[in-house]
């Protein structure tokens, strides 16, 4: 079971393999969250817009782990842009899910869904009036670190001159052959951490044939090695399943890929 953490800009240890909970409904999270502690993830991710908060939190307080070991992420719903609505949002999760605090709380889109990269509009003022509720959150102890999500390096700009506390994750749609390295490097400059979603290319990279030969020179599946590129980025990833062979063979990751096959997997 891979188990390496790496550190936040606040000192804040992060799991750097994580389950990912997108499009599995509440009334089947908490079994898959259970399933995943049991086999040693210590890292579970959540958004309000999921719908499945309670079930992750009650699978995380049932699981006779100690909280302080699991790492839980939320996410504040991308329609909201707006303080009061913001700060609201932030303590009905805790209080669906059941737990005391989030290790992790993102603003989850910087746009509205449905404008997301189609408006002009980039939301800056709604943007820093959310963080300012985050950043209140985070200083009263409900969440020990905060950051963005899907957010473009134009959008931390306008969010930065007026973050008293600056974001420490990026989590972003990362896989091989969906390396977006100018954000990377950029975020890697203002300290942030990058977080890699959908490692697996929302199953594309499983079919592709390029791909294959790099896994079976190592030995592993292409699913083994997407999440473990990701990883040797210098980033969380986030894959997502309910199978419990999979989550297995997720954090089956005992090899390193060479310097070499990193940058030709990245070019792909």
């Amino acid at each position: 079971m891979y188990s390496e953490t790496m550190k936040l800009s606040n000192g804040v240890d992060i799991p750097l393999l994580a389950l990912g909970t997108w499009l599995i409904p509440d009334e089947r999270v908490e079994a898959a969250v259970k399933t995943a502690l049991d086999i040693g993830y210590r890292h579970i991710d959540s958004a309000q817009a999921y719908g499945n908060e309670r079930g992750v939190g009650e699978a995380v307080r049932t699981s006779g782990i100690p909280r302080e070991e699991i790492f839980v992420t939320s996410k504040v719903l991308a329609e909201i842009k707006d303080y009061d609505e913001a700060k609201k949002s932030v303590d009905r999760s805790l209080r669906v899910s059941g737990l005391d605090y989030f290790d992790l709380m993102l603003i989850h889109c910087p746009q509205p869904w449905d404008e997301f990269n189609s408006s002009p509009d980039r939301y800056i003022e709604g943007n820093r009036a959310v963080w300012r509720a985050l950043t209140e959150a985070y200083r009263d102890g409900k969440i020990r670190a905060i950051g963005v999500s899907n957010f473009a390096a134009v959008d931390i700009d306008n969010l930065w001159p007026a973050a008293e506390v600056k974001p420490m994750v990026n989590q972003v749609s990362i896989a091989v052959g969906n390396t977006p390295r100018a954000l990377i490097d950029f975020c890697a400059e203002k300290g942030i951490v990058m977080e890699a979603y959908c490692p697996l290319g929302h199953g594309s990279a499983i079919k592709n044939p390029k791909i294959v030969p790099f896994a079976e020179k190592y030995g592993v599946t292409v699913a083994q090695l997407c999440v473990k590129y990701c990883i040797q980025l210098g980033m969380p990833a986030l894959p997502k399943t309910e199978n419990p062979d999979h989550m297995k063979n997720n954090a089956d990751l005992a090899f390193t890929i060479s310097d070499e096959d990193m940058k030709a997997l990245e070019a792909l």
